[in-house]
């Protein structure tokens, strides 16, 4: 029989946002709320809105191939799509007096991190809490709860619960935060105990919604999992979390985990095969293309392509700049980017470096064998020196990059009491003959933790920013950026406090024109009034 959540009513709860009153929460259920996120004191002495509304224009270029077994692009994932482009095909808000809603997924936490939409329009979402990752139906328009699901709690839970570092949490990849959406609407993840699963989401004779257990696969054989749990407090063993899962274009499920193994499952047999990067991490999902499989450790961007028999097998690797350390607003010491598979004739990779000056911008020629060996097109140093990291994915449309600067941004507790980040955002263009690149405009946008986006249907960019403030509010606003020119058109305040902190989630468009953002209390809406 397969496993089934129940259908989930709306109840009320008032408890207060405080992060020191976690213990109190831990063991709180976490049904749905019908509750706001609540504001920190202080936005009143803050602008709801800036700049004026902006007018669509479509960008000229191709998409990235639809992938045959994800949903459609725009709805399959955090980076949209199985190249990593993060671009929508439709538009998101322009401006036109945007209106704020938001839903409070729990006491503390809650917050929903990838955002996918099955072919309806309604939202399928995993969304992290201190009890567990609760995947969740919801109402695009109300943001009401249909129905969740529970997933297991992750090992670093509750090493930070037990241990008092808070920090294991918030650089916490695995469990379920990397997940996609396939072409039959069921949403595809790894969990805690080191199994993928396979969620369907039907309707139940009552008209009300359940999560289903569509299919499971153990990956136990070829992970080690002796990890952290309320009964097993100390482990003598190892524990491998498994970070990502994407599939290829023949359907068979690839996964990484942050110990450096990449493995695949076929979904029809069941069979697994594995290999490892002896000594390296991978902290960042990956993306996917016709011609193989591109994935970034902390040490080497590769190429993988899978053996007759499912094995994952390089065709090349790259060495990149990964510095002496890690540094603020960065998880690992390596690159902080998933790969773009992009191009105006879609045969480039980009990534960023973590070199301790200034991060690089690096793109390389992708296919197998490259004319004359010279993979590497360009190494374009960004933003200020000394103040240079990313952790979020490039955007990329056509042979453009967009890069955003992170340094500085830890945690929640990071930016409170007013401070924010040095910030800035560039595009960089690949030159039509791939001689080199360029950088196009630089921003001084300040986004501290968001994965932006661009949607291709009125040329805006999304980004989710904090200015600093001398009167100490912590307000965050959604912000428009004008990817052509790097201007920005528009900002709104979405909320103020650590309730609003995005702390690494994205923007994501709905195709009905909705922003969402994740934050640290669940999920905030920013749409146009007619």
């Amino acid at each position: 029989m397969p496993r089934m959540s129940r259908s989930v009513p709306r109840t009320a709860l008032a408890l207060a946002v405080t992060v020191t009153a976690v213990a109190a929460t831990l063991a709180a259920p976490g049904p749905a709320r019908a509750d706001d996120i609540p504001k920190a004191p202080g936005h009143r002495l803050v602008k709801s809105y800036e700049g004026a509304p902006a007018a669509a224009r479509p960008l000229p270029g191709t998409p990235p191939p639809q992938h045959p077994h994800l949903a459609a692009n725009g709805r399959s994932g955090m980076h949209a799509d199985a190249a990593g482009s993060g671009t929508y095909p439709w538009s998101g808000p322009l401006g036109k007096r945007p209106e704020v809603d938001s839903e409070k997924m729990a006491a503390l936490g809650g917050e929903c991190a990838t955002v996918t939409f099955d072919r309806d329009g309604r939202i399928v979402t995993v969304c992290g809490t201190f009890t567990g990752f609760l995947v969740k139906l919801l109402d695009p328009k109300t943001l009401d709860t249909l129905a969740e699901y529970k997933l297991p709690q992750r090992p670093s839970t509750v090493e930070a619960i037990t241990r008092l570092d808070f920090s294991k949490i918030f650089k916490d990849t695995s469990g379920g935060a990397y997940s996609y959406l396939d072409d039959k609407d069921r949403l595809v993840l790894a969990d805690s105990r080191q199994h993928v699963i396979r969620l369907a989401h039907e309707r139940t004779a009552d008209g009300d919604w359940r999560f289903v257990v569509d299919k499971e696969w153990d990956l136990t054989a070829h992970v080690p999992h002796d990890c952290v749990t309320w009964s097993n407090l100390y482990p003598s063993g190892e524990c491998d979390p498994v970070t990502s899962v994407m599939p290829d274009w023949d359907g068979r499920i690839w996964w990484v985990t942050r110990q450096g193994r990449v493995g695949t499952v076929d979904p029809a047999t069941g069979a697994l095969r594995s290999i490892r990067l002896d000594g390296e991490e991978i902290q960042n999902s990956f993306s996917v293309a016709e011609d193989g499989v591109s994935i970034v450790s902390d040490h080497a961007l590769y190429s993988f392509r899978a053996a007759p028999d499912g094995t994952p097998e390089i065709v090349w690797r790259e060495t990149y700049d990964r510095g002496t350390g890690t540094k603020p607003g960065s998880v690992s010491q390596g690159s902080g980017t998933t790969p773009d598979l992009f191009g105006a004739r879609d045969d480039y990779v980009a990534i960023t470096d973590n070199a301790d000056d200034r991060m690089n911008v690096l793109v390389y020629r992708r296919g197998a064998d490259v004319p004359g060996g010279r993979r590497l097109v360009c190494e374009i140093p960004v933003f200020g020196s000394g103040a240079s990291t990313t952790d979020n994915s490039l955007i990329s449309w056509g042979d453009s990059l967009i890069v955003e600067n992170n340094y500085g941004y830890e945690n929640i507790t990071s930016l409170t009491l007013g401070r924010s980040v040095v910030g800035g955002a560039t595009r960089i263009d690949v030159r039509e003959d791939g001689s080199g690149c360029d950088t196009v405009w630089e921003s001084d946008v300040r986004a501290p933790s968001t994965v932006p986006k661009l949607s291709t249907a009125n040329g805006l960019l999304y980004f989710y920013t904090k200015e600093p403030s001398s009167l100490g509010v912590d307000a965050w606003y959604l912000t428009a950026v004008d990817f052509r020119t790097g201007e920005t058109r528009w900002k709104r305040l979405a909320g103020t406090g650590v309730a609003y902190d995005n702390n690494w989630a994205p923007v994501t468009l709905g195709p009905d024109g909705t922003a969402y953002v994740g934050v640290f209390n669940g999920l905030v809406a920013v749409r146009d009034t007619r």
